[in-house]
């Protein structure tokens, strides 16, 4: 039998001895949890290196001595874990750790030590750890179950905690309900009130408890829209009421999401925002089809445009002539229905009309596809596609070179999909 403890370790001394593999995994809660950490071997990993090169740990380029533990040089350790590869060493870590009544834990074998770690984890502020004895795989699996349960709302965490308050304002990614962040899932899991933008992973409502009110802020393009004012309106008057909103948004909502302006009307009218980043689908739709934004030799920049409207407009402050000059790889959000004008200025403005064009629609949806050519071409060739939005527009020759590379495809990156070689990759 064990008895399960949270150990407080801010500020308090652990000695690691070992570098690699074990160490590696458990050096970086110690730090994360405030202790002040030890490490005694004579190599270590690269990531533990780093660690001690920034400070977060003292690292003594030698092997375990006796005395390391308890001696008079010795820190007073609350905690010691032996993580090196030779049991004779390991033994002697916890031999001396017992002898001075400090827990140890003992990598190698645990019937021998006097401490064991569960298989821990984090969501939402609780901190869940499983220990099933002689089984740690089955642990992780039993942790692994309840943090997502934590995480997604099928284990109610809003009940037996401090409600959350004001407004939150969280990136869904670019469509697959499995790229919204572990954060952004989390907040999501507690809100009193979901707004919900169209091009959000609405299908993580049904995952909500009935309770939660939903409001549709869905802008259709030239068709029916809630305006950016009538949206402000709901998170203030919903906030002030008490409830924890949040603006479930697609993409991210600092990038061409008009979040900046929904946190500034919150902050005007006294409601606390949180801001959580989402995966943007100006990246996610090129690396999705299999495209590199950048890459060594034939990228060093990406450009992030919005098309909603065309080149030439007073409205816009794109600089396509600087685009054009520029070289790199141009990625255009809400552009495929201009892709005529996007690809005549550039042309105009010196980019080669040979210059490959890819366009994604529903990146990372399971309607996923992809239409490639060059700014000579693409138009037509998006036109007898019949891509609609939502599609991102990829320009440069990074399209070119994941072709060479045999990773373009049009299918998603989750399916069986036929590359642009005709090739079935599984």
């Amino acid at each position: 039998m064990t008895y399960l403890l949270g150990l407080r370790m801010q500020g308090r001394d652990v000695l690691v001895v070992g570098g690699g593999r074990v160490a590696q995994r458990r050096v970086p809660v110690l730090v994360e949890a405030g202790a002040r950490v030890t490490l005694i071997a004579p190599a270590v990993s690269a990531a533990l290196e780093d660690l001690a090169s920034a400070g977060h740990l003292t690292w003594h380029h030698r092997p375990y001595a006796p005395g390391d533990v308890a001696g008079p040089d010795a820190p007073a350790y609350w905690l010691v874990h032996a993580a090196t590869d030779d049991p004779g060493v390991n033994a002697a870590v916890a031999e001396e750790a017992e002898g001075a009544r400090v827990w140890c834990v003992r990598a190698d074998d645990r019937t021998a030590s006097s401490a064991w770690t569960p298989a821990s984890g984090t969501a939402g502020g609780i901190t869940v750890g499983v220990i099933a004895s002689g089984d740690p795989r089955r642990a992780a699996g039993l942790r692994d179950a309840v943090v997502d349960g934590l995480v997604d709302g099928t284990l109610d965490a809003r009940r037996g905690r401090e409600p959350l308050r004001g407004v939150a304002l969280v990136g869904g990614g670019p469509g697959d309900p499995g790229l919204i962040t572990v954060r952004g899932q989390q907040l999501l899991s507690q809100a009193d009130v979901v707004v919900v933008d169209r091009l959000a992973p609405t299908s993580l409502l049904d995952r909500l408890p009935a309770d939660v009110e939903i409001v549709d802020a869905a802008k259709i393009p030239y068709g029916r829209s809630m305006t950016q004012e009538d949206i402000n309106a709901v998170l203030i008057d919903r906030a002030r009421r008490g409830m924890f909103v949040v603006r479930l948004k697609g993409g991210d909502p600092f990038l061409f999401g008009r979040g900046g302006e929904e946190a500034a009307a919150c902050a005007a009218a006294g409601i606390p925002v949180t801001v959580v980043p989402g995966v943007t689908s100006a990246l996610a739709a090129p690396a999705s089809a299999g495209i590199p934004a950048t890459h060594r030799g034939v990228a060093q920049d990406v450009h992030v445009v919005s098309a909603h409207v065309p080149p030439g407009d007073e409205r816009s402050t794109v600089d396509w002539a600087g685009l054009a000059r520029a070289g790199g790889t141009v990625v255009a959000l809400m552009g495929v229905e201009r892709v005529d004008s996007i690809t005549e200025a550039l042309i105009s403005h010196g980019r080669s009309p040979d210059t490959p064009v890819a366009v994604v629609q529903e990146a990372t949806l399971p309607g996923q596809r992809t239409v490639t050519g060059t700014l000579a071409t693409i138009a037509s060739s998006v036109r007898s596609a019949g891509v609609r939005p939502p599609a991102v527009v990829i320009i440069g020759e990074v399209v070119k070179t994941a072709r060479e590379l045999d990773i373009l495809h049009t299918g998603t990156q989750f399916e069986t999909r036929r590359l642009a070689t005709g090739r079935d990759l599984q």
